[in-house]
């Protein structure tokens, strides 16, 4: 949170406000923890539990969050200690150890501390008895438990998800998609270890605050195995970024093309509604549709001139080569479809399969607006860059004929809520162009849908 937007920072006052006025609320009148030593013990126990969790989290790949088992000590404090106990576990947030300035800290111990109290509140409307649960308790109390614990996960990935929705768009708009699925996958994580705080409920009333030291074990191994997921995500992206640059290397003026198909496919298919497991996949194909490239000589891609036959079929072959160089890396999954089929056109005329209509498979037809659009705006060393207006109607002229009308429709109002930036215009010198660089360049610039043939194919 670097950077926030007016709207942000209201919300964030707002939460914070609602935060204090509930813990004077609880000190005042819920909760006296000088009133009873068993009570004070508990919950500086569960205090204690909590900023252990709280500042040892997990970062997620996108380095835009964090993840923790902190939950299991707030919802343990539902059970022992009512609302008040667990809205004050949840407030040591401020205090944990984790870095961030005061504003995250004050946003985080608001956030913690308004989950766990709709938790309590959640748990006594439904019956849960507020103490150290008995046999008889059980199975009574999961009912209670559960829907707080999904009160707890609601409350606050709203919260959250509420504060990054509001931040500039410059800044969240670009890892949005992959948070949309680390926070989905999060949300699950925290439905599953929230039944650590029953446990250490439960296990209280037999060892007492042993009960924490018992289930700090698998509360670490959770965090381990998130760990393990994020370096993997790492290793993804570390992959992807050295094929990328191994083919932009190649190609001095595609430069940065690869992200920005891939920021644009991503776009384009949150646009359309697309799951968050989906988005992450098109995310990928958009970063490697142009893979095959690196089996395409060099001098063929950067020449400024009409290309003969022969280099021609150079290029068309790249898609096929693309899936064959990247078909054994596991996790690309439905992403090898638009690899393979992103030059593909509705009408047939495409290559390298000649597919038609809904015979192309979606992603490709998603990936192939995103590269159009983006080869059309940027600068190649056989054209100059157009506009973003004449990119955006040369995308109508050619939609139903080589993209999906839907598609189209679809990418240009995502343009219109995200902002587009083509940093390579300022980062990239203009090509020397021919003299007669229009008339040698019409019949086969394939990145650029005014040729007669509108047939889209990027050098």
């Amino acid at each position: 949170m670097s950077r926030l937007s007016r709207a942000a920072w209201l919300y964030m006052a707002v939460v914070v406000t609602a935060a204090v006025l509930l813990l004077a609320y609880v000190l005042a009148a819920d909760l006296d923890p000088d009133a009873d030593y068993r009570v004070s013990r508990t919950l500086l126990v569960l205090a204690v539990l909590f900023m252990i969790c709280d500042s040892t989290p997990t970062t997620l790949t996108s380095r835009q969050s964090a993840w923790s088992p902190s939950s299991a000590a707030t919802l343990a404090a539902v059970v022992l200690l009512g609302p008040g106990g667990a809205a004050l576990v949840g407030a040591t947030s401020l205090i944990s150890l984790r870095r961030g300035g005061l504003r995250e800290r004050a946003f985080n111990g608001a956030m913690y501390a308004l989950s766990a109290y709709a938790a309590g509140e959640a748990y006594l409307a439904l019956g849960g008895h507020i103490g150290v649960p008995m046999p008889g308790s059980f199975p009574g109390i999961i009912l209670p438990f559960a829907v707080a614990a999904a009160v707890h996960v609601a409350v606050n990935h709203g919260l959250l998800w509420t504060m990054l929705l509001l931040l500039p768009p410059s800044g969240a708009s670009p890892q949005r998609g992959r948070l949309d699925l680390h926070l989905s996958l999060l949300l699950v994580s925290d439905l599953g270890y929230a039944t650590l705080g029953l446990l250490i409920a439960a296990l209280w009333g037999l060892v007492g605050p042993s009960a924490v030291v018992l289930v700090l074990i698998p509360l670490f191994v959770a965090r381990w195995a998130m760990g393990q997921f994020a370096a993997q995500e790492g290793a993804y992206s570390a992959t992807m970024a050295a094929l990328c640059q191994a083919v932009e290397t190649k190609d001095f003026y595609t430069r940065g093309h690869s992200e920005r198909v891939s920021r644009g496919a991503t776009m384009l298919a949150r646009q359309i509604g697309m799951g968050a497991e989906r988005v992450e996949a098109i995310r990928y194909a958009g970063m490697l549709h142009d893979v095959g490239k690196l089996g395409v000589p060099t001098k063929v891609l950067q020449k400024t001139g009409p290309l003969t036959e022969e280099e021609l079929a150079a290029i068309q072959l790249h898609p096929m080569r693309g899936l064959e160089i990247v078909r054994q890396i596991g996790f690309l999954t439905e992403a090898l479809d638009g690899i393979m089929h992103h030059h593909e056109r509705m009408d047939g005329k495409g290559y390298p399969m000649g597919l038609a209509g809904d015979e192309i498979p979606e992603f490709a037809r998603v990936i192939a607006v995103a590269d159009a659009f983006d080869s059309m705006t940027s600068t190649r060393s056989y054209r100059g860059a157009r506009s973003v207006e004449e990119a955006v109607a040369e995308l109508r002229k050619c939609s139903g004929m080589q993209f999906d009308p839907a598609l189209v429709d679809a990418f240009i109002a995502a343009l219109g809520q995200e902002c587009w930036t083509r940093q390579e215009a300022a980062q990239s010198p203009s090509p020397a162009l021919p003299a007669d660089f229009p008339a040698q360049v019409a019949a086969q610039d394939h990145d650029d849908p005014t040729a007669p043939l509108r047939v889209v194919e990027s050098r």
